[in-house]
């Protein structure tokens, strides 16, 4: 049985989106102990020196632009910005994407990646380059998040 039963995955088509991020190339080992740092530059650079408007109300994002992986962790902008420090501008990808959300503990958020690449290819669609995710906001009762996931397709 796929895990899919489970997960709710939509097919659609997605924009760009401007993002402040910090770039890495890591394992993915390594990666867990990454993320927070990388994340925490990022709100350091939004909350203390960004320009005027950059950040509104932009959620985390991370991502993966291949298996190494080399990742991109940060937060939704309003647009482009010259790079502070091991800031700088990038953008979530457009088109055509596979999506789910992720919905309990994040250390569980690669069985909802697994099951959208299942349910890609079980239904006719090829994976065709970056996955993301996007947080939603924290639960205020301190409990998980809703996190959506995303992977590139090329149309079947």
């Amino acid at each position: 049985m796929l895990r899919t039963m489970t997960v709710e995955v939509t097919v659609r088509t997605v924009e760009p989106m401007p993002t402040a991020v910090v770039a890495a190339a890591a394992t993915w080992a390594e990666f867990p102990k990454l993320w927070g740092p990388m994340l925490d530059e990022v709100w350091s650079f939004l909350r203390g020196g960004a320009p005027e408007g950059l950040y509104k109300q932009g959620h985390n994002i991370m991502l993966y632009k291949d298996d190494v992986p080399n990742v991109e962790v940060g937060v939704q902008v309003s647009g482009r910005f010259d790079p502070v420090g091991h800031v700088v501008a990038s953008t979530l990808p457009g088109g055509l994407v596979a999506t789910a959300i992720h919905t309990g503990p994040v250390a569980k958020i690669g069985d909802t990646h697994q099951a959208v690449r299942e349910w890609s290819e079980a239904n006719g669609y090829r994976l065709g380059g970056p996955r993301w995710e996007i947080y939603g906001d924290p639960d205020p009762s301190g409990g998980d998040f809703d996190v959506q996931v995303f992977c590139s397709l090329v149309a079947p």
